[in-house]
C-alpha cells in the first residue's frame, strides 16, 4: 500500500489560516434574472437529498410548476470557509456547510446586503471522533504527536464539536486546547489516511459514510459521538443563501426549497433507492447495500428543521467566535421553517 505524504506543521498552519479568512468583500452582488441556480455541496451521505433532487430533476420540475425553466449548476467544495467565500463572491447561490461556518457567516453579514439564513438542514446525524492510536481512549489521551483531521481546522462544524468536547473535558476556558492538533483535510482523504496509517493523521472527526467505512478497519476505533457531546441529536450541516437572493429570485428560491423538502422526504421513505442514487452520482466504489445501511442508521433523522443549532450558537458566542447571540433558531432561518419545532 502506498504511504501517504506526511503533513508538516507549516502546511497545516497555512491551511488552517486559510480556513478562517473570508476573502470576499461584503458588498452586494449584482442582481440577475431568475432561472439559474448554482449550488455547492461537500462530501458525505448527509448530502443524499441533493443527490436525489439532482438525479430526479426536482428543482427543474418545481420550477416548471412555477412557470420558469431553471438551469442548475453544481460545484464541489470542501470546507465551510471555501463555501462561504464562494457565496459572498457571488459564485454560488446555495451554500451547504456545517452549522459552525454558517453561524460565522451569519454573524458577519447581519444587517448587510449579504445577510444569510438557513433554507433547510440535511437531517440529524452523528459525527464520530475516530482514531487509529490505540492509546487514545478519551480526548485527554492525545499528545503533541497526534493530528486530528477536520474539513476546516478551527472553524468547521467538526472543529466546533471538538472544541465543545475539550471545554467539557478540560473545563471552562479550554475549548481551544486541542486546536494545535487540528489539521485541514477533506473527509475522503482523512479517511484514507486514517485507514492506511503511516502519516501524521492519527485521528479524524468524521461523518457518514466515511466514519462507517473507517470503523470496518480493526485499527480504528471510536472515541466519541457528537450526540454524546451535544446531549442528543443535532443537524450539523445546513443549506443556506442570502436574503437578497431569496428576495430577487422568489420563484427560483421556492423551486429549490420545495425540491429540497421533497427529496428529504423521499430519502426517508426510499433508502435503498437513495443509496443507489448516491453511488451513481458520486461514482462511488462503495456497495449500495453498505450505503443503504448507513442511510438506515436509527440515529439518523431526515428533516429540514434545524435541531441543536442554538447549542452551537451559544457556544460560539461564549468563546468569542461570533459576536451576536441569537435568542432563537428562528433568528437565522427563513420563515418557511418557523412553524416546525426546531432548536
Amino acid at each position: 500500500m502506498t504511504t501517504r505524504p506526511k503533513f508538516t506543521r507549516r502546511a497545516f498552519a497555512r491551511l488552517a489560516a486559510a480556513g478562517v479568512v473570508l476573502s470576499a468583500a461584503l458588498a452586494a452582488v449584482p442582481a440577475r434574472a431568475e432561472g439559474v441556480l448554482r449550488i455547492a455541496q461537500q462530501f458525505g451521505t448527509l448530502y443524499t437529498p441533493f443527490h436525489v433532487l439532482r438525479e430526479k430533476g426536482l428543482i427543474e420540475k418545481h420550477g416548471k410548476a412555477l412557470g420558469i425553466d431553471i438551469k442548475v449548476e453544481w460545484t464541489r467544495l470542501s470546507g465551510g470557509a471555501a463555501v462561504n467565500d464562494a457565496l459572498l463572491s457571488g459564485n454560488i447561490d446555495i451554500a451547504s456547510a456545517g452549522i459552525g461556518p454558517f453561524l460565522t457567516l451569519w454573524d458577519k453579514t447581519r444587517g448587510t446586503a449579504q445577510e444569510v439564513k438557513i433554507v433547510g438542514a440535511f437531517g440529524a446525524q452523528p459525527n464520530f471522533l475516530l482514531t487509529n492510536n490505540p492509546n487514545v481512549k478519551t480526548i485527554k489521551d492525545f499528545t503533541e504527536k497526534d493530528r486530528i483531521a477536520t474539513p476546516a481546522a478551527g472553524v468547521s462544524v467538526q472543529a466546533r464539536i471538538l472544541q465543545m468536547a475539550a471545554e467539557q473535558a478540560f473545563g471552562p476556558g479550554n475549548a481551544k486546547k486541542l486546536d494545535p492538533l487540528m489539521v485541514t483535510l477533506p473527509h475522503p482523504d482523512a479517511t484514507a489516511a486514517l485507514i492506511a496509517g503511516g502519516t501524521e493523521i492519527t485521528t479524524h472527526l468524521s461523518n457518514p459514510p466515511f466514519q462507517n467505512q473507517a470503523l470496518k478497519d480493526p485499527k480504528v476505533h471510536k472515541v466519541f459521538s457528537s450526540y454524546d457531546i451535544l446531549g442528543g441529536p443535532a443537524t450539523p450541516t445546513v443549506a443556506y443563501t442570502t436574503v437578497k437572493f431569496r428576495q430577487e429570485n422568489p420563484k427560483t428560491y421556492k423551486a429549490f426549497q420545495d425540491a429540497f423538502a421533497e427529496a428529504t422526504r423521499w430519502v426517508a421513505e426510499n433508502k435503498k433507492e437513495a443509496a443507489e442514487i448516491y453511488v451513481k452520482v458520486e461514482q462511488s466504489r462503495l456497495d449500495p447495500a453498505f450505503i443503504a445501511e448507513v442511510l438506515s442508521d436509527p440515529e439518523v433523522t431526515y428533516t429540514l428543521v434545524p435541531l441543536g443549532t442554538i447549542k452551537f450558537a451559544d457556544f460560539m458566542n461564549r468563546i468569542g467566535a461570533i459576536k451576536a447571540k441569537p435568542t432563537s433558531w428562528k433568528d437565522f432561518t427563513f420563515e418557511e421553517l418557523h412553524s416546525a419545532s426546531g432548536s
